[in-house]
């Protein structure tokens, strides 16, 4: 986190947030090997169990670089993964950490044999057309069933994983799908997250717009202090083409015009 904050003021931010990862769902691991950026500890039957969040220890680490960068605006946050799924837990996160920015996500599916696999697994077992519809639908339960976020997060998760072999991702292949999630999202009022891991395509944005979204926020999905705010520049742009302008706070979110 410090080092975060210090990457934060050599680019010239005025604010950063850390949206912790509050993972509950334990999923069977196919590949291998953990998928880059997840923790967990692997039982001898390959099932991945997800590490307890340690809400104290993150809300002291915040407070020390809120100390050490007082004119830097810290946030705090967290991503739910499968919320709808983890009701009881989930309350007892936010309960605890009393956070300003609380994203909701999908990072698995289940699978046959009462089994879950992370995305990235999904595709050893599914086509690509299956895996991707296969999310968004469950992101829809998620959407509709769970209330206590406030953005959604990489509503394009299965593309960091597409399969070389499926030819180039197109979005316009699942419009139906996306369409359904936002449309879902803007009854709610909540925020889509223009994640720049991997650049979030121009019509998945215009087809929120057209949906009646109020609002994106911007992620780069930093797990090292070298990736934050990446691809901020060109996803502004982008956000902006499709008819979303600075709101009030420019740092928090863009608001649709």
């Amino acid at each position: 986190m410090e080092r975060t904050c210090a990457r934060a003021v050599e680019l010239g931010l005025v604010s950063v947030a850390f949206t912790e990862h509050a993972d509950f769902t334990p999923w069977t691991l196919l590949a291998g090997r953990l998928p880059p950026g997840s923790r967990g500890q692997v039982t001898p039957e390959g099932v991945v169990v997800p590490p307890v969040l340690d809400v104290d220890g993150y809300l002291e680490c915040l407070q020390r670089c809120r100390d050490l960068y007082p004119d830097l605006r810290i946030l705090s946050g967290v991503e739910l993964s499968e919320p709808h799924w983890h009701t009881r837990r989930t309350a007892q996160v936010l309960d605890l950490g009393g956070f300003d920015r609380v994203l909701g996500s999908v990072h698995s599916l289940p699978a046959s044999n009462a089994r879950y696999l992370e995305i990235s697994d999904t595709y050893r077992e599914r086509t690509a057309e299956a895996v991707v519809r296969g999310y968004l639908a469950e992101v829809a339960r998620m959407v509709t069933a769970c209330e206590v976020f406030a953005v959604l997060a990489h509503i394009d998760y299965p593309v960091r994983y597409w399969p070389g072999n499926a030819g180039q991702f197109d979005p316009c292949r699942f419009e139906d799908e996306y369409r359904e999630v936002l449309r879902a999202l803007a009854s709610t009022s909540r925020a889509l997250e223009v994640n720049t891991r991997v650049p979030l395509h121009p019509r998945i944005v215009r087809w929120w717009h057209e949906a009646g979204g109020d609002a994106v926020a911007f992620g780069s999905d930093a797990h090292h202090p070298a990736a934050l705010a990446r691809g901020f520049s060109s996803a502004a742009a982008m956000v902006r083409a499709q008819g979303f302008r600075p709101g009030r706070d420019p740092h928090d979110l863009w608001m649709r015009a």
